[in-house]
């Protein structure tokens, strides 16, 4: 579990093909004290697991299903990623929890500056705005950050000063594609729900419910 607030910056150092997947060298800008092979590390807002580990350095695999959700399909060498370590429980949560599962892919649309922040709009497929709400949460390559507002096919996010100079928000151009994900507790409240916003099994395949039953005599 993460909180999105980005410990730091790191540079993918190697890209090892294995089999489909892939093995990431990323050197990190920060001491990876206390840090031990096992442990989690958001790369980019990816949950990765650190195979080998030392002090400024960590290599991790990638399965085929996170090639497929997110950006490290396209990443190359000297490519800088947003890095976080695994939350404590002692820690403070800054941001939001967030569970370095990535739900899918957006693309910066533009950017333009309003006083000391930088506005960024973000087109995303519709399976994923429809978890988001104005003044929501989502974390954007790891980042937690607060939603400004969201239309049929994108959202908005500020991005202040210093989130500019930690992450790598603020050297992405338009056009660049990013990791999303959106507010678990959304999705888990439409988990609880469903099951009331549809037929039951039997009924949908019968036809059989209490007006036929009602129409019928038998009550």
């Amino acid at each position: 579990m993460f909180t999105g607030i980005i410990e730091g910056l790191g540079t993918i150092a190697a890209i090892q093909a294995t089999g489909k997947g892939r093995r990431l060298t990323v050197t990190a800008d920060f001491d990876l004290a206390h840090s031990r092979v096992g442990d989690s590390i958001a790369v980019n807002g990816a949950c990765l697991t650190a195979v080998e580990i030392g002090s400024r350095r960590f290599v991790a695999d990638v399965s085929p299903e996170t090639l497929d959700r997110t950006t490290f399909g396209k990443s190359k060498i000297g490519e800088r990623v947003n890095l976080e370590r695994a939350l404590r429980l002692s820690d403070r949560l800054d941001g939001h929890l967030v569970s370095g599962h990535v739900d899918g892919l957006g693309i910066i649309d533009r950017k333009k500056t309003a006083g000391n922040a930088v506005i960024v709009v973000i087109k995303v497929p519709e399976s994923l705005l429809r978890y988001m709400i104005q003044k929501g949460s989502v974390a954007v390559d790891g980042v937690s950050l607060t939603i400004n507002q969201c239309s049929a096919e994108n959202f908005e996010v500020s991005i202040i000063p210093h989130t500019a100079g930690l992450t790598t928000i603020g050297l992405k151009a338009a056009g660049a594609m990013v990791n999303i994900e959106t507010d678990m507790i959304g999705k888990y409240v439409e988990r609880f729900l469903l099951p009331h916003h549809q037929p039951r099994v039997h009924e949908a395949a019968t036809g059989l419910d209490m007006q036929f039953l009602a129409k019928s005599g038998f009550l």
